[in-house]
This record gives structure tokens, C-alpha cells and sequence, in this order.
């Protein structure tokens, strides 16, 4: 068995999903509320004569949670999350938890995602305000109020990405597992008429791009060559035996 093809087949393998990694980020670096896409491979040894042999496997993607940074709008309808916590959605996929907090209100009155989708209070059931009434005013601890009147809270939560997820649309994450209503808003909380951008960092992330990429093109030039020798070997030898 040629060893070393294998094990540079596992490393190409891994860098491409590197690649995707990074580039996707790179994509979604103006993407509000997301969060950057990291990935970890591990090592498995396979004993070998005469050395043991390391193949790189698995490719598991994790998200990074630290915050991105806040830019005011002015909009009563924008909500920034400060800490940790997530804002639901109500998708066809059921139900989404994004840091994306620019909400619209439909003729309905109903409050929704960019995306169209509605925006759940502490309970699970969709928000609605009076479109004809007066702005929107909503609280550290997510009440909204419009005219003096409290209308509900807007549903903010704690979820464990590290239990696996899905990526929705934009910056959403679905099958997260239980979600619980944050309680602590003296650390957490809203921050109206303000927007939360991604996290990722787009000179870093676009450095790593490079990097993989010429790491990828280095290690393909180099089968190349080792194919292209092996094949004029086996043609010599053909030649020599005719």
C-alpha cells in the first residue's frame, strides 16, 4: 500500500474543508450577527512499518460566540444583544436562534426577521405590535411598549452550540438542542436602535485563506511530480521488458 499518497490524500481533504471554512466566513464577514466558523481535525496513528503513520480526520466545525461589533442605526425596530443570548425565529424548519436583530414590522403588525420570519417572545408565540401606533420602545430585559402600553417581551436565549447545530439563513442556527430564557440581564441584555455585525475578522480569516490555499496548490504540485515519475518509471521498465 502507498502510504504516503494516503496520508496526503488526508491532508488535501482536510485543508479543502479548511478552505470552504474560511471562505465562507470570508463571505459573511458583512453579515450581521454572525458568528465565524471554526474547524478542528484530529490525528489517527496507524501502525505502519517501519514508522507509525498519522492520517488528519474527523473535521469537526465549531462556532465562535464572542461578540461582533455594535453600530447604532436609530431604528426603534434594530436590536443589539450584549453578552450571551439569542433572539428565536420561527422558520419552515422550526424554530432558528440568530444575533441578527434588525426586525421589520409587516401592515399585520407583525414583528419579523429579514427574513420574513416571525420573532418570538419569552414564550414561544410571535410578537405584534399596532402598525398605526407609535414607535416601538424596547428594554434592557426585552419588554416592548409602544404608546405606553406593554405589548411582550422579546424572547432572549441561552443555547449550547458545542451540542451540534445547523446554519440557517443569514446568521441563524437551527437544531441547537433545549434553549432556556436568559434570566440574568444585568450581564445580558437588549440595546435598541442598534445592530450587531459578524465577528469575523476579514484581514485574519482572508491571511488564512492564503495560507491554506498555497498550502493546497504546494501539496497537489508535489503528487503531481511523484505521479508523473511513477508513470515514466513504469514506461522505462515497459520499454526495457519489451
Amino acid at each position: 500500500m502507498d502510504v504516503n499518497a494516503h496520508v496526503a490524500l488526508s491532508g488535501q481533504l482536510a485543508r479543502a474543508r479548511r478552505l470552504e471554512t474560511i471562505a465562507n466566513n470570508v463571505a459573511n464577514a458583512g453579515t450581521a450577527g454572525f458568528r465565524a466558523e471554526g474547524i478542528a481535525f484530529s490525528t489517527v496513528v496507524s501502525k505502519t512499518n517501519p514508522f507509525d503513520t498519522s492520517f488528519a480526520m474527523g473535521g469537526e466545525s465549531h462556532a465562535d460566540t464572542r461578540s461582533g461589533a455594535f453600530t447604532a442605526t436609530g431604528n426603534p425596530l434594530d436590536v443589539a444583544i450584549q453578552g450571551s443570548g439569542f433572539l428565536a425565529i420561527e422558520t419552515p424548519e422550526g424554530t432558528a436562534y440568530t444575533r441578527d436583530g434588525r426586525m421589520q414590522m409587516l401592515p399585520t403588525g407583525d414583528l419579523v426577521s429579514t427574513g420574513g420570519h416571525p420573532v418570538l417572545d419569552t414564550g414561544g408565540a410571535p410578537l405584534t405590535a399596532n402598525p398605526r401606533g407609535g414607535p416601538l420602545e424596547i428594554s434592557r430585559d426585552g419588554v416592548i411598549r409602544q404608546d405606553g402600553r406593554a405589548l411582550g417581551t422579546l424572547g432572549l436565549f441561552a443555547i449550547d452550540l458545542g451540542q451540534g447545530y445547523r446554519r440557517y439563513e443569514n446568521a441563524s442556527f437551527l437544531g441547537v438542542g433545549a434553549a432556556e430564557p436568559v434570566q440574568d440581564f444585568a450581564a445580558n441584555g437588549f440595546v435598541q436602535g442598534t445592530v450587531e455585525g459578524s465577528n469575523v475578522n476579514p484581514i485574519l480569516e482572508m491571511t488564512r485563506l492564503i495560507e491554506v490555499q498555497r498550502a493546497f496548490e504546494s501539496v497537489s504540485a508535489s503528487l503531481e511530480q511523484r505521479d508523473n515519475a511513477l508513470r515514466d518509471t513504469i514506461q522505462a521498465l515497459g520499454a526495457r521488458s519489451s
